[in-house]
């Protein structure tokens, strides 16, 4: 997978670009990255020199970049066609901070599981139901395949490591955390979702299993409560709030829908929208009231590389 992440990358690279390929605190596998890579003087492979993590190593990246505009891909995911030429066109625009993308599930074996709902995509890290379908303004990008502009985010610090995917555990946001802080401190900025860019983004089997899908809705709660404390709940919470109240009764509906007309994964799907809607709430309510408290941890292994 990371081969194949890289070389979707290398192939649409233009002049003076380059690819930064940071391995989390693994010295086998960046020993073994830098002997794959070797022949492409494009590519450069380096050490997470800070914090283990995903926000670690995402400011490692930037650190190491050399270019105006920092474009990150998730070592399980395929950029589609056109990613880098898109993204260089939308951050032409000086007021441009951040760009996103759509982030298609690869499911293993190629079919989505009947009870896995549209709303709750976010859970395996691709794009929900809900999310606008014409090209515009969000809060946030997707972390899976983004882009931001480089001075505007060391500006601001970087990535948290307050947030984030750590090792094996639950946790995320650090991309919410990062675009909204770039918002409070730009107000007149924009942060661009393009749908009809996307990426193909693996979805494991060990992803396609209720458990997964109830412990992934408890860590997000979790993160949820962290950016709020980071950013203030107002806007940690804006878009949520939405997708809760609007998005969601139209997938149960949508669901139960689809258990009428004889399918027995509408009812089990309606079902987890509720559940997963409480499930988050638990982890965001006690994440509030126990700062100390930490995510649950899977025992999956998880990808330790990111471009």
């Amino acid at each position: 997978m990371l081969v194949a992440a890289v070389a979707s990358v290398a192939d649409q690279l233009g002049p003076g670009d380059d690819v930064v390929l940071v391995i989390d605190h693994n010295d086998e596998l960046r020993v073994r990255a830098a002997r794959e890579f070797a022949a492409d003087p494009r590519i450069r492979v380096i050490a997470n020199t800070l914090l283990p993590g995903i926000s670690g190593a995402r400011n490692s990246a930037i650190d190491a970049a050399r270019g105006e505009v920092v474009a990150f891909l998730d070592d399980d995911a395929v950029a589609g066609p056109g990613w880098l030429e898109r993204i260089r066109a939308a951050m032409a625009e000086p007021d441009v901070l951040a760009v996103g993308v759509a982030a298609a599930p690869a499911w293993h074996g190629g079919r989505r599981p009947s009870w896995f709902p549209d709303e709750y995509d976010w859970v395996v890290g691709c794009t929900y139901r809900g999310l606008p379908t014409s090209a515009g303004q969000v809060r946030n990008v997707n972390g899976a395949a983004m882009a931001l502009r480089r001075d505007a985010v060391i500006a601001v610090g970087g990535f948290s490591t307050m947030v984030g995917r750590r090792g094996a555990a639950f946790t995320g946001c650090e991309e919410t955390e990062l675009c909204i802080r770039l918002r409070q401190r730009h107000p007149d900025a924009k942060i661009l979702y393009l749908p009809d860019v996307s990426v193909a983004h693996t979805v494991p089997r060990e992803r396609m299993r209720i458990r997964y899908f109830l412990r992934r809705c408890y860590g997000e709660g979790l993160s949820k409560a962290r950016v709020a404390r980071l950013v203030g709940a107002a806007d940690g919470l804006s878009s949520e709030r939405s997708y809760v109240w609007s998005t969601l009764p139209r997938g149960v509906a949508r669901q139960v829908g689809r258990g009428l007309r004889g399918r027995l994964g509408g009812w089990l799907a309606a079902v987890l929208i509720v559940t997963g809607v409480g499930v988050t709430a638990t982890g965001y309510l006690l994440g509030r009231l126990r700062p100390d408290v930490t995510a649950v941890v899977s025992r999956e292994a998880t990808p330790v590389a990111r471009l």
